[in-house]
């Protein structure tokens, strides 16, 4: 009976998990900015891939970003939107990126996100639906909010930098219209 029980809760958690993710990916179909698979593996490197369009993570700690102090502003390594401004990072002690807002209410998008046996907020990019980290309700004021990112789902570019030509393009793109809630 025990064992009957565990492969029920077995295959509805990953019945679940599957059907949620098949949902995000038929609903990354309506986003600007699409590609195929060959696509975006030719365009990002390999922890880039695993972590935007597979929904992967890294290690606490290890990212470029997590410690970075400079100020500027963070886009998404897969579409150059602009995504988070130093000015809404701090030092969360996780060790990820952490920001209390977004640059934009529509720069991100959050979803829910039930993998791993975890209710969670996933917070993908809004012009391609990529995964960049999720966002928890243990940030500082004023929103009380941590949205805490994957360094490799992200650019950053210090104030006075030149912008690489992802952002470049996204810019011409959207008519250079970066607006902030500042």
């Amino acid at each position: 009976m025990k064992k009957i029980l565990l492969l029920t809760l077995i295959s509805v958690v990953f019945g679940c998990n599957s059907n949620a993710q098949k949902e995000q990916t038929k609903a990354q179909d309506s986003f600007p900015v699409t590609k195929t698979e060959k696509e975006w593996k030719e365009q990002l490197s390999d922890k880039q891939y695993y972590v935007l369009r597979k929904a992967g993570t890294e290690r606490a700690f290890t990212g470029e970003y997590w410690d970075n102090k400079k100020k500027g502003t963070y886009y998404s390594a897969a579409t150059g939107q602009p995504l988070f401004s130093s000015e809404h990072k701090y030092r969360s002690g996780t060790g990820w990126p952490s920001f209390y807002k977004p640059i934009s209410e529509d720069a991100v998008i959050e979803v829910a996100d039930r993998s791993h046996g975890m209710a969670r907020t996933e917070v993908i990019d809004s012009g391609s639906g990529s995964h960049l980290g999720h966002v928890f309700n243990d940030g500082p004021e004023p929103t009380g909010l941590r949205y805490c990112m994957n360094s490799a789902s992200l650019i950053f570019v210090a104030e006075g930098e030149e912008l690489p030509e992802i952002v470049k393009k996204w810019n011409k793109k959207n008519d250079n219209k970066i607006v902030t809630d500042d």
